[in-house]
């Protein structure tokens, strides 16, 4: 497993806690998770140990794998090397090659991907309704037209939460400059194995974990204020082909960041975009590109997990997972997972890759999802609020 997930401060805010989410990342040692706090007291004791997904840390279990570190880019191939844990010397080394002319047309203007990112991202908003669990703010990207959003696993979970009455949470998600609530939402898919490894995480202030199986899809089901939704949302198509994310390419990353936001988080909550380039390109396995680096930059930050990273021609090709611990984002290392790697391991889990597995009818499946799946997985992450 790849070691990495952004630390994630609790923000303190109004009425109740807002957890903003995000990961930690470190080549050696677990990292955190983003997401943010909204509320003056934290409904949930704090853990001793380093936790996985409340508020800005994720644990994690044995590592298989560190991270892999990419060595000295080339013009046409860089090179993955993958060390075991306990291991300080590399035990193989791949090649990774860059896909040449990767689009049929010529790159985009800046501002272009940054109006496509902008329109297509959303804030996953979650607020506490008396129940065991503090409210949360996190990011996510619609990458269907009909309002299919990829996020992360630890910022679903609490869509999945929201499914059971005991959860006393409501779930909805907000667009726009600030985040307005307009949508209700479902969940669509949320890796078993996460939920499997994470659960107890639930009862943690810092929890960190690895980023792998670290993704979920949710859609949206229809209006808050009762009136259709429509008939196509903005969206950001997702390329989920291998090594398309490459060491020096350009990448803007978009998200809602909220670690400093405050009590204005619920009220005051703004999109953040902000340009940077792949830096390391990193594996939980031995030669596939499974996270890539994008730097020390502002959205470094509790809220920011699920947020995208958008090449040059307006492609989705990660999703913002973890961060390496640090005081303030200067000091920070910000990582996501590729669209490879999640379409590998959908395939591998589902038998279907993305976008087959969403299908001709999403809300079908997400329906299906929540009556035949969902319960299960609840459940396993509220065993551990009992008692609390």
């Amino acid at each position: 497993m790849v070691r990495s997930l952004l630390q994630l401060a609790a923000s303190l805010g109004i009425a109740c806690i807002l957890v903003a989410v995000l990961y930690i990342d470190g080549a050696q040692a677990p990292v955190s998770l983003l997401y943010q706090p909204a509320s003056t007291t934290p409904s949930i004791t704090e853990s001793t140990s380093t936790p996985l997904i409340a508020s800005t840390t994720v644990a994690t279990s044995t590592a298989k794998k560190t991270p892999v570190k990419k060595a000295a880019a080339k013009a046409q191939k860089s090179q993955i090397a993958t060390t075991t844990q306990g291991q300080s010397a590399t035990t193989s080394t791949n090649e990774v090659h860059r896909i040449e002319n990767p689009y049929p047309f010529p790159p985009l203007a800046s501002d272009s991907i940054n109006q496509s990112a902008r329109a297509a991202l959303v804030n996953v908003f979650c607020q506490t309704a008396g129940g065991p669990i503090s409210s949360i703010s996190g990011s996510g990207v619609i990458i269907d037209p009909r309002g299919v959003i990829l996020t992360n696993a630890h910022v679903a979970q609490y869509v999945l939460l929201s499914t059971e009455p005991a959860a006393g949470l409501n779930c909805y998600i907000r667009t726009g400059s600030p985040a307005e609530i307009h949508w209700n939402v479902g969940i669509l898919y949320i890796p078993a194995a996460w939920v499997q490894l994470h659960a107890q995480d639930i009862v943690k202030s810092k929890p960190k974990g690895t980023g792998e199986n670290d993704y979920a899809l949710l859609v949206i089901t229809g209006s808050t204020d009762g009136n259709a939704p429509p008939t196509t949302f903005p969206y950001l198509p997702p390329d989920t082909r291998e090594a398309i994310g490459f060491t020096s390419d350009p990448v803007l990353v978009a998200a809602y960041p909220a670690e400093f936001a405050g009590a204005s988080t619920q009220t005051a909550l703004y999109p953040s975009t902000v340009f940077t380039r792949i830096g390391d390109l990193l594996t939980f396995d031995e030669s596939t590109v499974d996270i890539i680096s994008l730097g020390s930059v502002a959205v470094a930050q509790g809220g920011s997990s699920g947020g995208g990273a958008v090449n040059e021609w307006g492609r989705l090709v990660g999703v913002v997972t973890t961060t390496s611990e640090g005081e303030t984002t200067a000091n920070r290392e910000l990582r996501a997972i590729t669209l490879a790697y999640i379409n590998r391991d959908m395939l591998r889990k589902t038998g279907s890759t993305l976008l087959n597995y969403i299908g001709a009818d999403p809300l079908t499946k997400a329906r299906s999802f929540t009556q035949n799946e969902a319960p299960l997985l609840a459940k396993q992450v509220l065993g551990n609020l009992q008692g609390r």
